[in-house]
Parts: structure tokens; sequence; C-alpha cells
């Protein structure tokens, strides 16, 4: 019997065929010439799974395929999705979603030049590093602020600047991963800082870092918030006062790594007590860091908040200029500042915030209406209570009450029809719990949800 491989049309036969004049039209000839030479690796292997059955019929069906993959080409690599997972500050997806007002800000800033390092006053060159200061030190009453590319960058810096060579002290319940596998201790290490473990995993007492003190080349104190994990049962831990007390006692730099980046009153989003950089300034920390990009609700950047000749010997390393920021991130971060000097602006237009505090009767009934407008016949649907979680190695073990709705596809898995969502010109990611198809209320915007109803009847009739 002849291999089916043998009859596959040739790459020059299919570019003179009538059916590839409107692709050759549409597209640079090298990469039509391209697209087919894939098209044609995809049918040989085809052909091994599925025999013939799986060759075009003509030469329309050839042109479709190469046209489909060179639309998929045309996709830009990073593109805007639906969340529909229940996960707020999901890492996968980007973090915290910008408010309107951030991202006008920033398409300002990226579309022609800017006074990002020229004092407009002198007519002089100025410095990237005076934007936002006066707003964050408005905000958490810092001395000085300095902002660079991520909050893993902060720590780094601030150890580096404070500590190179040195020993630093660190509880041994605080020695956590942050994801990606990248270490407290790893950091640390990188950072040209000795590590000195203080205390247990789950009891740390003042007394363990007074002694960890005595005799060595001890040059600072590092605390780190455990944002992405809880301890519980026999525990101890020394508070931030007294530490810093210790170390003023001690002459030795304490830094908190605080991370989450909460600014806002955490009751008025239905959160537990939370840390935030000005109860540890207040408290006497010498720097703090936290992250833009999670609970602040604003881009990627790492902002280090404290006393001004810690923060100025931070700006003067030559470190600094390698974690420098942007200037379309610096004008993202300035407009979702300005939004807390009115703490319910705050919460009315960063979305993370907004999500947060969304009321649970508004996510009821837009998921009944999403629910009652879905194509019957394709998936059989329900509304249902459900929890999602706030995420970015944020608040662990809070979970967010929700209304979600569940489908359950009659002729597809739950999974296919996941991956379909996935595959749309602009994606749906949702959750698939016990055979359905989970959909989040909670972190879609009111405004997606009209297109999250196409999206959900068009993969769901494809599935189909």
């Amino acid at each position: 019997m002849t291999d089916p491989r043998r009859n596959l049309p040739g790459v020059d036969v299919l570019l003179a065929s009538e059916a590839f004049r409107p692709v050759l039209a549409d597209y640079p000839r090298g990469r039509v010439v391209a697209a087919v030479r894939d098209a044609l690796v995809l049918a040989r292997g085809e052909i091994g799974a599925l025999g013939e059955a799986a060759v075009p019929a003509d030469d329309a069906e050839w042109a479709r395929r190469v046209g489909d993959l060179l639309s998929v080409r045309d996709l830009p690599s990073l593109r805007g999705v639906i969340n529909a997972t229940g996960v707020i500050l999901h890492t996968n997806l980007g973090r915290a979603p910008l408010s309107q007002a951030a991202r006008a800000a920033m398409v300002g800033a990226g579309r022609g030049y800017s006074n990002l390092e020229f004092d407009l006053d002198k007519g002089e060159r100025g410095s990237r590093y005076v934007h936002c200061v006066d707003l964050l030190k408005e905000l958490t009453g810092a001395q000085d602020a300095l902002v660079v590319n991520n909050n893993a960058a902060a720590v780094v810096l601030a150890l580096n600047s404070m500590a190179a060579g040195r020993e630093v002290l660190v509880s041994r319940g605080e020695l956590v991963e942050i994801g990606g596998g990248f270490r407290i201790p790893d950091m640390l290490s990188r950072s040209g800082a000795v590590l000195k473990e203080v205390g247990t995993t789950n009891r740390t007492r003042l007394e363990d870092y007074r002694e960890a003190a005595e005799g060595g080349s001890v040059g600072a104190i590092l605390k780190v918030h455990r944002s992405n994990f809880r301890i519980s049962g026999f525990t101890e831990e020394v508070k931030i006062s007294d530490l810093a007390a210790l170390a003023d006692e001690l002459g030795l730099f304490l830094f908190y790594d605080l991370g989450s980046g909460l600014l806002a009153d955490p009751g008025k989003l239905g959160l537990p007590p939370e840390p935030r950089a000005h109860e540890s300034l207040l408290a006497g920390v010498h720097a703090v860091a936290i992250s833009g990009d999670k609970l602040l609700g604003g881009p990627q950047a790492g902002i280090i908040l404290g006393d001004g000749e810690v923060v100025g010997a931070m700006r003067k390393n030559p470190l600094c200029r390698a974690f420098r920021v942007d200037k379309v991130t610096l004008a993202g971060l300035e407009a979702t500042l300005r939004h807390y000097l009115d703490e319910d602006e705050a919460l009315r237009e960063i979305p993370a915030l907004r999500m947060l505090s969304a009321p649970l009767d508004d996510l009821a009934v837009r998921a009944q209406r999403l629910c009652q407008e879905l194509v019957e016949g394709v998936a059989k649907a329900r509304v249902a209570e459900g929890s999602g979680v706030v995420g970015g190695g944020t608040c662990p073990g809070v979970d967010l009450p929700t209304w979600t709705v569940r489908l359950r596809p009659i002729d597809a898995s739950p999974r296919a029809l996941a991956k379909e969502l996935r595959s749309l010109p602009r994606p749906v990611v949702v959750r698939v719990e016990d055979e359905e198809v989970v959909i989040d209320m909670r972190t879609v915007e009111p405004d997606e949800d009209a297109f999250l109803l196409a999206a959900l009847n068009q993969a769901s009739e494809a599935c189909g």
C-alpha cells in the first residue's frame, strides 16, 4: 500500500494554486513559504497517527491550514487574558491589574519623550529617582524612598548596601522561598552578606537575636514577613518594635522585607490584620521593602522606604543602576499612588482592591445573569457559592467567599473546554474542579461580562 505521505503536495505546487492567492496577498511570500513547510511537517505527523484522513482534501483546505498558522503567529506572545480563576493577584497572569489612570499614565510616558532624568526647573540633567518619592513619603511617613524594578532587587540592594561581607541575623522560621525556586538564603548570599540563622522554625525569642549578635561580625537583622504561608500552634516571634530597640542598642541595621505592599485599611477589604509599611517605620525599622504589584495594586516595582541616610546609601550603590526602574513603570506607579491620597478613591479605582471589596450580592447577580444567557444544549450550567484567594504570595489561609458559574460540557471533557477557552484570541483562564469548569466572578471585571459570555458560548459550541 502506498504511504499517504508520498502524496503530499510540494511547496511550489501549493503556492501556485488559486487557493493561495489570498494568503499571499495578506502575508509576505517568505512567511507563507515557511508556514506551508510547517503545515506539511504537521500533516506528516498526523498521517502517522490518523492515516490518510489527516491529509487536507484540496488546495483550499491547505490554504486554510496555512492561514490559521499565520494568524496564530501574528498574535502577540504577551496577551491580555480574562482571569476567571478567583485568584486576584495571580502571579502567572501578571498579578495586579492596573487602574485606568495608571494605564493612561504609562501610555503617556511611552508615547514620546519625558522628563525622566531631566530637571525642568534648572534645564539640566536630573534623576529618575525623584519621581514618586514625595508621594511615598506622604503616604508612609518615610524620610526617603527608592524605587527599583522588583522587591527581590530591593532586598538584595539593601543588604549589599548595609551588610556586605557581614553577618545578617534571620529567624529560621523566616527563611522562606518566594516562588520560582528563589529562596531568601540564596538572595542573601548573592547580596554579599553572610546568613546567620537564629532561633527555631516555630519559636524565636529576642534573646536568640541578642546571643547571635555577640562576638562575630553581625551587621544587620533581616525580618521577613511570612506572606505566603502561616505557622500556627506552639509558636513565638519577636515584635518588630522589640527588634528595632535591640538593633539600635547594638548598632545594627534592621531591614524588613514586608513584601505585600498593603497601604489601605485591611478591614475595609475584608482581610485580617496585615503589617503595613508606615506601622513598621513607626516601630523603628530602618528600612522596609514592599512590592508594587501585590496589594498596593500597581505595576511591578520594589519600593524601599526608610531612614534618609540608609536609603541614600542604597541610591549611591552601583547595583542601583542594575536594578533601576523604567519610565513607564514610574508613571504607572505614580498614578497608582495618587489614588491613595483619598483611600475611598483607591478602593474604588484600583482593580485589585475593588475585587477584594466587591459585595457578594453583586457577584451573585452577575453569575446568575451569565448562567441564564449561556447557549443551551452545549453544557450544563449552574450557579454555586465558592471561595477564591488573594494570591501573589499574600494573605495565606484567607478564603474569599464568592459566586461562581460551573459548566459541565455535554460532548467534551471540562479540560477540553478549558483548553478551548485558552485558545481564543483573548484567552479566558478558568479552574477545573470536580469535572466542572469553574468561572469565578470575583476576578472578572463587570465590563468583561459580555465578552466572557461570548467566549463561553463560542468555546462550548466548538467543543460540541
